[in-house]
């Protein structure tokens, strides 16, 4: 297998784990659905030990809500970390989970 085919399978292969793509020829669908799901709670647990004052704001609602945004939006294999902690900050507020911060507050619950 050339390098280029084994990137294209590997392009594939995130494509399923972090933004429910098909699953690529070879693999188990149902195995890659779990396999995602541990993958997204286990970002969810990263998110929250980068981002403590969020997951502290939230409660018991923090794994739940991520779930749900998860759903929604999944992370993209390029994104970095922080780019999708702020997508999921940007949500909560949108959707009326999180009331709107003043200016110093959001940049403390996006950025660090």
């Amino acid at each position: 297998m050339s390098r280029a085919d084994l990137a294209g399978r590997q392009a594939e292969l995130l494509q399923a784990l972090l933004a429910d793509g098909p699953p690529p020829s070879g693999f188990d669908a149902s195995r890659l659905r779990v396999e995602a799901q541990v993958l997204r709670r286990k970002h969810g647990r990263v998110l929250a030990y980068q981002r403590p004052e969020l997951a502290e704001a939230l409660g018991e609602r923090f794994g739940p809500l991520f779930a749900e945004f998860t759903t929604v939006r999944p992370k993209r294999d390029t994104e970095r970390s922080g780019a999708y902690a702020d997508a999921f900050v940007t949500w909560l507020i949108e959707g009326g989970h999180l009331p709107k911060p003043k200016r110093g507050l959001v940049s403390r619950l996006r950025r660090r």
